[in-house]
């Protein structure tokens, strides 16, 4: 209903979806998605592919994610 494409709804869906589990994973999800874009052009090959293998280190869960992705225990 408030998609123009099929594409559009399943980019919408898969924002979505890195957005809420980054919520389960206690971080702010404003600071993960910037430290995701600031991130995944480093490891781009010259054809712009990204290995799968490369990315552990950018999920919710990863230990190396900054400090200012993660929401202040209270």
């Amino acid at each position: 209903m408030f998609h123009d494409s099929i594409q559009g709804a399943q980019a919408s869906a898969t924002i979505y979806s890195i957005s809420e589990t980054a919520k389960l994973n206690n971080l702010r999800p404003y600071y993960y998605f910037k430290h995701l874009l600031a991130e995944l052009p480093k490891l781009c090959d010259e054809k712009e592919n990204i290995d799968s293998a490369k990315l552990t280190h950018l999920l919710p869960w990863a230990k190396e994610l900054p400090a200012e992705c993660r929401k202040p225990r209270r």
